[in-house]
């Protein structure tokens, strides 16, 4: 009897084991009394415990009721056979739930009531001051911080052209896209000096995995976001960590199995200077209560193909990592920021000095590190900023530049109002700096979200705004519409016809636009010739007679129509 009793403890526990590691299996807590989930975790577990031990008793229950007793195997002492026999148990069932249940419960009563302690201790009116302290904002000179870039280096892909951009890529290769699919990420790097987004690849299903997962994720795709130009990386070997990768190759459970302690952020995908695939994984601290006020304090980078892994501090991060902090997290600590600068019941009452972040944020290069913009307004007010700050996004430092003027949202406003009668929508804007002047820098996408042209509005005047189909023209414009003094006002230009044959032609890309560059027969002279004037330019060859006006007022000449 004891023997029995003893095995059906023994399967038990085998049984509960079981189902808490496929628990712990699927829903990744780390093993710290700091994360929530890891409580919510051993809730589960409990209830899991006791589930399995009242199922064992109903059991015993019904057995008992229907007879009871045991199988046993005995030798007739007439016949010599072994005959199985099963004896009825003389004892009474007496199954008895009061102590798994309430031990169970107790434990899970504990579990909570610590759980809402903890919550009680992050509450933002006990902690106002700490959570304002989360990020620490300096004042900034914006003429000084941030110099006037390039225009040729100025990015104008967002994350939505990003995405068209590389599924149109894909597609392009037939031996991928039936295998295949691009994941979401996009991130936002300094890649060689030029602002990139970068995505991996994906299973398109768990079948199409089965056949393809020996190998791994053979590429990854790069956009340059300043000309974009896009890229299918291929790899000598195949990425084999990733998030559409099952069991343990599942980037989120192997990173759980190997770091069962570290609580993670957003992982974000990566390359270094020598493009190789990483998947970054920032490691969580609180620094409010006991599971509030969310910082980071080190990250952890997985090579994708080899699955080898390194944590670092959070000063000690390589240079090329991008984006350590994420956006959701920095806008948070902003917002937190602003909102308790003179504590937690000014931030109902009166709101003196409150502010809060814009509806909206935007990527900056600066030096080889990306920097979060956004701007800043006061609580009571809708349609002007104060300001705007610019954060590290490795280093989380983070400055305030006193700027008053337009929101973004009225920036784009006024810059789709330039071109109401094309229906273009304007991406969010960049904050750059023209001539010592913060100016808002958009696009202008059509309905098929392909960028079309460009917009300058100033911060301080957002009436003030300069259009055109290339970024130089557009900055042209812009310049004129300030009547700055350096701005060289052109004489309009004659529109001259002219026929010939084409004796060479090559396209190029400028600014985000396709141009020709050809040269006629018996000339020199090279004429320039954006996509827009005509559908036909791909397919001009030398030795085809054309015929077009153009502008002489350009070096090179530009095309104004083709015929």
């Amino acid at each position: 009897m004891k023997q029995h009793k003893f095995s059906s403890i023994i399967s038990r526990i085998a049984i509960s084991a079981v189902l808490i590691f496929l628990l712990f299996y699927v829903m990744l807590p780390a093993v710290n009394l700091r994360d929530k989930n890891f409580f919510q975790f051993l809730i589960l577990s409990v209830m899991v415990i006791l589930v399995v031990n009242f199922l064992t008793y109903v059991k015993q229950f019904l057995t008992a009721l229907t007879g009871g007793g045991m199988t046993v195997a005995h030798k007739d002492p007439l016949t010599g056979q072994v005959i199985l026999e099963r004896r009825s148990s003389k004892e009474k069932p007496r199954i008895s739930l009061e102590k798994p249940l309430k031990y169970g419960f107790l434990v899970i009563a504990v579990l909570i009531v610590l759980m809402i302690l903890a919550d009680v201790s992050g509450l933002q009116i006990f902690n106002a001051s700490r959570y304002r302290d989360l990020i620490t904002i300096t004042d900034g000179d914006f003429s000084t911080d941030i110099a006037e870039i390039d225009m040729s280096n100025i990015p104008v892909v967002d994350r939505d052209t990003a995405q068209q951009l590389g599924n149109r890529k894909l597609g392009e290769m037939t031996e991928l896209v039936s295998q295949f699919e691009i994941a979401s990420n996009y991130t936002q790097i300094n890649y060689n000096g030029s602002p990139y987004r970068v995505t991996p690849l994906m299973y398109a299903d768990p079948i199409k995995w089965l056949f393809n997962q020996k190998k791994g994720l053979p590429a990854y795709i790069t956009v340059d976001m300043v000309n974009q130009q896009t890229n299918l990386v291929w790899l000598e070997e195949g990425m084999k960590y990733s998030p559409s990768e099952y069991f343990f190759r599942n980037i989120y459970r192997y990173l759980r199995f190997h770091y069962p302690t570290k609580m993670f952020d957003q992982v974000s995908f990566e390359i270094d200077d020598n493009g190789v695939p990483y998947w970054v994984a920032p490691t969580i601290t609180y620094r409010v209560g006991w599971w509030d006020g969310k910082d980071i304090e080190g990250a952890i980078l997985v090579n994708a193909v080899t699955g080898e892994s390194t944590y670092y501090k959070k000063d000690e991060v390589p240079q090329w990592i991008d984006q350590l902090y994420a956006s959701d997290m920095i806008i948070t600590q902003l917002d937190d920021n602003g909102k308790f600068q003179n504590g937690y019941l000014n931030s109902i009452f009166g709101q003196r000095n409150v502010r809060r972040t814009t509806y909206g944020y935007n990527y900056l290069a600066i030096n080889d590190d990306v920097y979060l913009y956004t701007g800043m307004s006061s609580v009571t007010a809708d349609q002007s900023n104060i300001g705007f700050v610019l954060v590290n996004l490795r280093t989380k430092e983070t400055k305030f530049y006193t700027v008053p003027g337009a929101t973004e949202t009225s920036a784009m406003a006024s810059a789709e109002g330039q071109v109401q009668h094309l229906n273009y929508q304007a991406t969010f804007p960049l904050l750059l700096n023209i001539s010592d002047r913060p100016t808002y820098f958009i696009s202008l996408k059509d309905a098929a979200g392909l960028v079309k042209m460009y917009a300058f509005v100033d911060v301080e005047q957002y009436q003030v705004v300069g259009t055109g189909q290339t970024i130089d023209q557009a900055k042209q414009n812009y310049r004129a519409a300030l009547n700055l003094e350096d701005v060289e006002v052109q004489q309009e230009a004659e529109e001259l016809p002219l026929s010939g044959t084409i004796d060479a032609i090559e396209s190029v890309v400028l600014s985000g636009n396709t141009y020709y560059y050809f040269t006629l027969t018996g000339s020199s002279q090279v004429y320039a010739a954006p996509i827009t004037v005509s559908p036909q330019l791909p397919f001009v060859q030398p030795g085809d007679s054309v015929t077009f006006t153009y502008s002489a007022a350009d070096d090179p000449y530009q095309v104004l129509e083709w015929k």
